[in-house]
């Protein structure tokens, strides 16, 4: 067995696909309806797709989620910087300043490192 694509959950997926496509740069590969949009990040595929959700999308920090999604880059000052300029709000970090976190617009909880120097 292997992984085939890990769903994210969402309140509305038209609503969010602003955020990971405007803001983190997803290509968006096919909507289907307002049910699914499909995303691709580097060689991972993965649909957003309307859901219920668990208190881990909820919890107040990283290491409190149920689960975390941990984006790769070459340039962590960059990126953030970025990101920050796009008007993305860090929510701290994980035990360093070279692993940054924050969430998406329904609470899903990211990481930001270069995975070279974290």
């Amino acid at each position: 067995m292997k992984f085939g694509h890990i769903e994210i959950f969402v309140k509305n997926p038209i609503e969010s696909k602003k955020f990971y496509e405007d803001l983190l740069e997803f290509e968006i590969i096919t909507v289907q309806g307002d049910n699914f949009v499909w995303l691709k990040s580097g060689d991972s595929v993965f649909p957003l797709r309307p859901g219920n959700y668990s208190s881990g999308s909820h919890a107040v920090e990283y290491g409190k989620s149920d689960i975390g999604l941990v984006l790769y880059t070459d340039n962590l000052e960059k990126t953030s910087e970025k990101l920050r300029a796009k008007g993305l709000e860090f929510k701290g970090t994980d035990g360093s300043d070279k692993r940054l976190t924050f969430t998406d617009p329904d609470g899903k909880w990211f990481q930001l490192v270069n995975p070279e120097n974290h």
